[in-house]
């Protein structure tokens, strides 16, 4: 229940009149804590401390008995729960009382609380170090008091848990300026005070000459400190040093506990992040190695210790990062070859000290090549002979540690050092030899283990062995690696939760062991007999794996319906299907503990195999391809076994375990969208082997390194100066307008202004910087600086006479009609120019325009470049292409792949196929004008049999006649009318608009018309010449990549189609030079980079010279499944967000068109320069009111309806019946009034929801007339880059705000409408949440009862500004069954009128809403699992 002061606050809602709204503080509002915990203890303490109402005090005084007493000690005795953690964050303890109130002064508990709740808003995504920046002065006092007490042996582990947290999420957040300030003296060169002895830090500063510079400044630095200073730089020298030994103390002398052990955990996270970014890498890697820490990890009890499995997990992922093949000054990778050289070097001085030290016993050793002592037992066996003395002399000779403060309690003993020994000298193998090995299919073993059960349980409270996508990665290699790691994860992830989804409906039961049966059914999963294994072809030369396993399983369909067996004959070759044994256990064996079994065993999954679709038949051999008619009701399908799996499970066969493909008893199949994983990770396992992936002026930025700006066009070497801009400014005014406070000039052949095109000519000049005026000194200053200057843009603007391009209405050009704003012009120029263009486009501000515009730009500059277009979804990739197809390009140069060609709006068909079918169909019309052509001039001959003899007809005919008239129109002594005579294709052009010369007109424009003419014919022969490859070419699959790689100059594809063809696209020799990418901001990083490298490099480099991502952080990000994918290991992070996080140059479009005004305010917050087109501030249909309704916008609180509010029939499958009603009710209300269906969309901020919607508006719109169908029921998620006229929104929860907190997904939401949006929801809850406050203080300055204005029909008449004011008649709905009431008596009228005009019987009207059998839960004969995937059916990660 909402507390007192919110109570006061709902009071008079309603039909009331809408009042200003007076000025807040942010005490006016309860918080999401006030509402779900209001008797809790912490919920009275903020009211009384710092959620009081009243003026908010400049900076709270902060009692240490409240802090102590009232919050710590209570956290304390609960063992810090989460939930209270979550509910003191909840009351905006940080903002509102302990970080205004923070001294130098303040308590211990003070700041540990501070760290606890940052620690729980980076738990939960929500922004995090912004509130620190606002006294930035206080923070590294904060910071410091944090860094000592973690150090400080006498808090309890779980408390420095909570600290070392603190840390890791601080070390990630380097792009935070206050946060990179105090992390890294922490990780620089002073560390290396800290190696072990003098000559191993020498060895090391004399391999860089920066190195010992560094050095040398760190001393100096120190010598020139006061005693303050010294102190501080003793501390940020020790601090790292310190924490590892501490660390090591911990591994050693621990009791074992599982706080222990998960401190462990977390610190084992922390280096990690350390040793995989090069900034905190560069010097921190060198003092890990000096106290062995790996090692000596691996012989810790806590490491050994059988439960302990994370934490070796996490070891292992340490190791990889540590022995990285990386240059750790440079960050240059090293080749296979050149990491090979590093070990030999290694190995070389252990030989050499060897044989001068311990000739007696290590001459073997000495005297062995380098492949007999890199391994780990044979390097053991030959350092047998060594005494333990020796085995520490030889330690010390190889300037390796061999001492420890007495507290580490380290064993130092033969054991520790012979692993320090082999650890170091051992060879590894390096990340792309273990990528190379890696699997790429799922079995029962990788499906089914520990760390995928922890991924699946994660709830933020422990750290996982994964890789993390982060600000800045080693190498391009590392990126690739983590990614194909994560991606991997991530689509198995995908296959089990299906395996388990088919599981439960098939409901296997075993009477006898090997006797499954299967009382259910799944449409996705089928019985089969036991595969066949038709051939077996023996490995290629070099491999240990057959090259290719071929079988064939059996499958009955006689008892399914024709939908379903419809979908599995749809099945192509190479799509992947899943072969199962499924073998319930005894029912005794799940509580035996005598034999422990493992997860997969549990659920009866004894294996599980993948495999590739190669063809598919009936009974009887025929072809399901060539069509189901006539076919039996059995189908054969023949598959590929993974080759690697068939080898091994081939062993275990022949060494006595039970064949697993003869258990296999079930195929399993997987909808095409979410099935590409295997191709995919092919293309990404290729990229990390491959040598070359991506351009050097880009590999900087890319990685995270260097100057930010580093591939902005302005400091790119091949800048062009001079760009013909044709259509893209409307006129000189525009051009002007559109380039503020830039110099625009024109050239000196040009007076005063002129029409467009325009070409640009860059211009270097400077000028006088402003300088800040100062006190003038008494005395002359006679090395006083220069007065500065600064580079000013400056542009010569010259035009041309675009050239006649004939005289039929078709050879127009199609010109750019939008007057593009100051920034949108911006984004235009820069991404015409090479290097990287990161656009940010706010919802409505035209940037699919703006790409558009940079696409027309490259193709007519620069004819001889191809551009590779891309996007996420086959929606915008097709918004995209039909504005290209609509622009002055030529269609021959456009090519669409995929399958979302299908969808264009467009009447030329751009698909491959299509492409090369729309060759031939133009080449029969050009033959037609051919024929015409040789009428016309008395030709004879079959000249239009082809388009190889169409060419003879033009070298033959057409080009001499043209030469004989350019003889007579060039002498001087013709005249006008000689010249029109002389034109040789009078008769041709017949039929073009006449005259075709005007006789009165000079010999230019005469001139011109002629040059028109000509190059209409030109362009025939010029179509043909393009044609004449596919007549001679005659495979299908020829023509089509003839297309790819000789005709297009613009390909679009989507990111999905890119990454599965990658390797067939680079393998047809297909290079590209330029990419632009929309919806880059809902792209993965790893699905935005396979884009970039789809080409095979030419003399080591590709030849990409122009990157144009097109985006919008602040709406969502991309869609992952798995909560620890998602969050923990990052990788719904894009590399447009990642871009901006570092500081990358970005344009900002700051207009948008989209909604009125009114509207936008509720996102524009979000983009603090984004104003209005005057567009939508004058064009009438944003001046007028919505007809019926008061408001264009309003959000509407829906209490619960029939006793209940949201619910939750299946896991994470969240409805809400009253919403549901609501909206559908909204949407009859407006369609009585006259609006158009399809300009009206509902949506949902929940799948479920989504369904329940549809199942209501089946049930009351469907089959009435009256009503219909909205455009649209849909997802916020799955709206992105959609719009509608009007949008009706169920944000659906009732108990907490959930996934809305993301704000990025509110500004989804309330920026799809353009001229109406009504809002239904729960206000006690979303009115309560802080981040979401901005847009809710502005619903909320109206009634929160829907406010109808009866009356009137759409479209309205009445003015927008008129809503201010009371309207007639103007009823506010109290509920849904009011407004139900209301719609059911409008339907009832409605339906008499139309019999009254039509005659007919009577028109059937709707039921009255009295418990008509909707029951919340159901929804449209779905089930849960069988609604596409959605981010909203994935756990919001509740504690």
């Amino acid at each position: 229940m909402p507390n007192a002061k919110s109570t006061k606050r709902l009071k008079g809602k309603g039909a009331a009149k809408a009042q200003p709204p007076a000025q807040t503080t942010v005490e006016d509002h309860p918080t999401p804590a006030e509402i779900e915990e209001e008797e809790h203890a912490f919920v009275r303490l903020a009211r009384k401390h710092w959620l009081k109402t009243g003026k908010k005090a400049a900076q709270p005084k902060v009692k240490n008995d409240v802090v102590k007493q009232g919050i710590w000690d209570v956290l304390d005795r609960e063992g810090f729960q989460y939930k209270s953690l979550r509910l003191i964050e909840s009351l905006q303890t940080l903002e509102s009382y302990l970080w205004p109130g923070y001294t130098e002064d303040s308590s211990n508990f003070h700041v540990l609380l501070i760290v606890l709740i940052i620690n729980v808003k980076r738990r939960e995504h929500l922004e995090t170090w912004s509130i620190f920046e606002e006294r930035p002065i206080e923070f590294p006092s904060l910071f410091r008091r944090v860094l000592s007490m973690i150090l400080d042996r006498s808090l309890s582990i779980p408390v420095r848990t909570h600290l070392l947290s603190f840390l890791i999420h601080a070390f990630q957040s380097l792009d935070c300026t206050i946060i990179r300030k105090e992390c890294a003296p922490l990780v620089s060169i002073g560390i290396w005070h800290n190696l072990s002895n003098e000559s191993a830090r020498e060895a090391r500063l004399n391999e860089n000459a920066h190195l010992r510079k560094g050095w040398r400044a760190t001393l100096k630095r120190y010598d020139a400190a006061d005693d303050a200073s010294k102190a501080k730089l003793r501390f940020e020298r020790s601090w790292l040093y310190t924490l590892l030994l501490d660390f090591l103390a911990t591994l050693f002398s621990g009791s074992g506990t599982s706080e222990e052990t998960l401190y462990c955990e977390r610190f084992t996270e922390f280096i990690s992040d350390l040793q995989s970014q090069l900034p905190t890498r560069r010097f921190f890697n060198t003092l890990l190695h000096d106290l062995h820490l790996l090692p000596a990890m691996k012989l810790s009890p806590m490491y050994n210790e059988q439960n302990n499995s994370l934490l070796r997990e996490l070891h292992s992922l340490l190791v990889h990062y540590t022995y990285f093949t990386i240059d750790d000054q440079t960050g240059a990778q090293l080749t296979r070859s050149e990491a090979y050289d590093k070990h030999c070097k290694r190995l070389g001085r252990l030989q050499r000290v060897a044989l001068k030290h311990f000739k007696d016993k290590l001459a073997v050793l000495a005297l062995s090549n380098y492949g007999a002592i890199d391994k780990r037992d044979e390097l053991e066996s030959l350092l047998q002979p060594l005494t333990d003395a020796e085995v520490m002399q030889l330690l010390s000779l190889l300037d390796l540690r061999v001492e420890y403060p007495d507290s580490v309690n380290i064993p130092m003993d033969r054991k520790f050092f012979m692993e320090i020994i082999l650890s170091s000298f051992e060879a590894r193998p390096t990340f792309q030899e273990s990528t190379h090995r890696m699997g790429l299919t799922p079995t029962e073993q990788n499906l089914f283990d520990e760390s995928f059960q922890r991924a699946d349980l994660y709830d933020g409270s422990r750290p996982l062995a994964l890789p993390k996508l982060n600000l800045q990665y080693l190498s391009v290699g590392d990126f690739l690696w983590r990614a194909l790691i994560l991606y991997r994860r991530e689509a198995f992830y995908g296959i089990r939760k299906d395996i388990d989804t088919a599981l439960r409906k098939l409901r296997p039961e075993s009477q006898k062991p090997g006797d499954t049966k299967f009382a259910g059914f799944s449409k996705m999963a089928l019985p089969v007999d036991r595969p066949s294994i038709l051939e077996v072809v023996p490995p290629l030369v070099g491999e240990e794996y057959p090259s290719v396993v071929r079988a064939e399983v059996a499958v009955d369909i006689r008892r399914v319906g024709d939908g379903i067996r419809k979908e599995w004959d749809s099945l192509r070759p190479d799509d992947v299907v899943f072969l199962l044994a499924i073998e319930p256990p005894p029912a005794d064996s799940l509580t035996n503990g005598a034999d422990v079994i493992s997860e997969h065993e549990k659920m009866g999954i004894s294996h599980v195999r993948t495999a590739v679709v190669t063809q598919i038949t009936d009974d009887k051999g025929r072809h399901v391809r060539d069509g189901s008619a006539g076919l039996d009701g059995k189908r054969r399908i023949q598959l590929r076994l993974d080759p690697k799996n068939f080898a091994l499970d081939t062993e275990k066969t022949e060494a006595g375990q039970p064949d697993p493909y003869g258990k296999i008893n079930i195929i399993l199949r997987r909808g095409r969208r979410e099935n590409n994983f295997k191709p995919v990770l092919e293309s990404i396992r290729s990229l990390v082997l491959s040598e070359v992936p991506l351009p050097s002026w880009l590999h900087e930025v890319f990685l995270g390194y260097g100057d930010p700006a580093g591939a902005h066009y302005k400091h790119m070497a091949n800048r062009i100066k001079k760009v013909d801009y044709r259509d893209s400014f409307l006129d000189w005014h525009h051009l002007i307008e559109s380039l503020p406070g830039k110099t625009v000039e024109p050239t000196d052949d040009a007076s005063g202004s002129f029409a467009p095109p325009y070409v640009l000519e860059s211009v270097e000049r400077t000028e006088d910087a402003p300088v800040q005026q100062k006190k003038p000194s008494k005395k002359r200053r006679r090395d006083a600086d220069p007065v500065p200057k600064r580079d000013v843009e400056a542009f010569k603007v010259s035009t041309y006479t675009p050239p006649n391009r004939g005289p039929y209405e078709v050879d127009a050009p199609r010109l750019n009609t939008i007057r593009f704003t100051p920034a949108q012009t911006e984004a235009i120029m820069s991404g015409s120019q090479p290097g990287l263009t990161v656009i940010v486009g706010p919802p409505g501000t035209g940037k699919t325009d703006v790409a558009t515009q940079i696409i027309s730009n490259i193709y007519h500059n620069f004819p001889e470049q191809k551009t590779l277009l891309v996007a996420h979804s086959n929606q915008a990739l097709n918004q995209l292409f039909a504005k290209i197809a609509a622009l002055d390009i030529d269609e021959r140069h456009l090519l669409r792949l995929g399958h979302g060609e299908e969808d264009l709006l467009t009447e030329s068909n751009f698909s491959k196929h299509g492409r090369v079918e729309s060759f031939l169909q133009n080449r029969d019309t050009y033959l037609q004008e051919v024929k015409r052509l040789a009428t016309s001039l008395g030709a004879p001959g079959a000249h239009d049999n082809s388009a190889e003899t169409a060419g003879y007809f033009n070298t033959a005919y057409i080009e001499p006649a043209w030469s004989k008239f350019l003889q007579i129109a060039n002498a001087q002594e013709s005249t006008v009318a000689e010249i029109i005579t002389a034109f040789p294709f009078h008769e041709y052009f017949a039929d073009a608009p006449q005259p075709l010369f005007n006789p009165e007109a000079e010999r230019t424009q005469v001139l011109d018309v002629a040059h028109g003419c000509y190059h209409h014919i030109s362009k025939i022969f010029t179509e043909l010449a393009d044609v004449v490859p596919f007549e001679i070419l005659r495979r299908e699959r020829d023509k089509t990549n003839y297309l790819l790689t000789n005709e297009a100059r613009i390909v679009a594809m989507t990111t999905t189609h890119a990454a599965i063809r990658r390797g067939e696209i680079a393998g047809l020799g297909f290079h590209y030079d330029n990419v632009i990418m929309e919806e880059a901001a809902q792209i993965t990083e790893a699905e935005t980079f396979i884009p970039l490298a789809m080409q095979k490099p030419v003399d080591n480099e590709l030849q990409l010279q122009r990157v144009v991502l097109c985006g919008d952080h602040y709406q969502n990000s991309p869609v992952i499944q798995s909560l620890a994918f998602r969050h923990y290991a990052n990788l719904e992070q894009s590399l447009f967000s990642r871009l901006v996080r570092l500081g990358v140059p970005t344009i900002m479009l700051d207009q948008q068109g989209r909604a009125r005004p009114s509207i936008a305010k509720l996102y524009q917050w979000r983009y603090p320069k984004l104003d209005n087109l005057p567009d939508v501030q004058n064009r009438q249909e944003f001046l007028k009111a919505n007809a019926g309704f008061k408001y264009d916008f309003q959000f509407i609180n829906v209490p619960d309806y029939k006793g209940k509010g949201e619910v939750e029939p299946t896991p994470h499958f969240i409805q809400n019946l009253g919403e549901a009603e609501y909206a559908v009710a909204i949407f009859q209300y407006m369609r009585l009034l006259g609006y158009p269906a399809e300009k009206v969309s509902i949506l949902t901020t929940y799948a479920g929801q989504r369904a329940l919607i549809r199942d209501v508006l089946n049930h009351r719109c469907a089959k009435n007339h009256i009503f219909g169908m909205p455009k649209a029921v849909s997802t916020v998620d799955k709206y992105q880059g959609e719009q509608n006229d009007y949008i009706i929104l169920s944000l659906t929860r009732t108990s907490r705000v959930g996934y809305l907190r993301d704000v990025r997904r509110m500004t989804v939401a309330v920026s799809r409408a353009r001229l109406g949006l009504y809002i239904l929801g729960r206000r006690e809850v979303f009115d309560a949440c802080a981040e979401l406050r901005p847009a809710f203080d502005l619903l909320l300055e109206r009634p929160d009862k829907l406010m109808l204005a009866p009356g009137e029909l759409w479209p309205s008449k009445r003015l927008i500004a008129e809503e201010d004011g009371a309207l007639p008649n103007e009823v506010a709905m109290e509920n849904v069954e009011h407004l139900g009431q209301y719609v059911y008596e409008m339907t009832n009228t409605r339906a008499k009128q139309l019999q009254t005009e039509q005659g007919g019987p009577t028109v059937t009207t709707i039921p009255e809403e009295n418990g008509d059998g909707h029951e919340q839960g159901t929804y449209d004969g779905e089930e849960a699992e069988d609604l596409e995937p959605d981010i909203h059916e994935v756990r919001e990660g509740e504690a």
